[in-house]
């Protein structure tokens, strides 16, 4: 494995990250943003994350588990791989590597972002009370924190990880059969656990354009490697 592009790749992971932060948001990427915002607002009006919360909730315990790998996967599977990819002189999983961290770290941002200027807040309330608090959202800045809220960024994360998997290697069965079902199960498990319905919709769809973006920036880098 040639150093020099190896330390290329590190050099790709810092120098592509505000430009792939913006193309999250140019072109089509747009309407998925809207998409999402649509797709919220009738799930909200339309009393669907309630209705879904009411009758998912006996489910939440034994979906508890998806919270904490959504938070964990993100920093543990970039970093074993790159491990991986090190200790093999393996280019393609050092590129892998990367890609996966810059969609984790943009989806993040990109969640949190959006968290901070809708402050709406998570499950725990309507949990302990069966009070429906699906509406309620605080506009502004910091009104609700950016721990919970719209939209989820472990579905976010996720997707966008998976996507990026999926966009470098779109033949793969391997990555078809993991990466799919990850990003459901952590989706899934949050909706029904710490986030309503709708933040797990519009994670999943803020987070599938992340992935994508990403995941072709580097599928170039990945080629140039091979």
């Amino acid at each position: 494995m040639a150093s020099d592009k190896k330390h290329e790749l590190t050099r790709d992971f810092f120098s592509t990250l505000p430009s792939n932060i913006l193309r999250s948001f140019c072109g089509r990427n747009v309407l998925w943003h809207l998409v999402a915002i649509g797709a919220t607002l009738f799930m909200v009006s339309s009393g669907l994350d309630w209705t879904y919360f009411t009758v998912t909730r006996p489910l939440a315990p034994y979906l508890f588990p998806a919270v904490i790998l959504g938070w964990r996967a993100p920093i543990l599977f970039p970093v074993a791989l790159y491990i991986v990819g090190v200790v093999r002189k393996d280019l393609r999983a050092i590129c892998t590597a990367y890609s996966t961290a810059q969609a984790a770290v943009i989806g993040v941002l990109i969640s949190s972002a959006y968290k901070a200027f809708t402050g709406r807040p998570g499950l725990r309330r309507s949990a302990l009370t069966l009070v429906d608090t699906s509406r309620e959202f605080h506009f502004g800045f910091l009104k609700g924190g950016v721990f919970f809220g719209w939209p989820s960024s472990h579905a976010t994360v996720a997707c966008a990880m998976s996507a990026a998997l999926w966009t470098l290697y779109p033949r793969s069965k391997t990555v078809r059969c993991v990466a799919l079902p990850y990003a459901l199960y952590i989706g899934v498990g949050v909706s029904m656990t710490i986030h309503w319905f709708s933040d797990f919709v519009a994670g999943a769809i803020i987070g599938t354009a992340i992935g994508t973006t990403v995941g072709n920036v580097f599928k170039k880098s990945l080629a140039h490697g091979s």
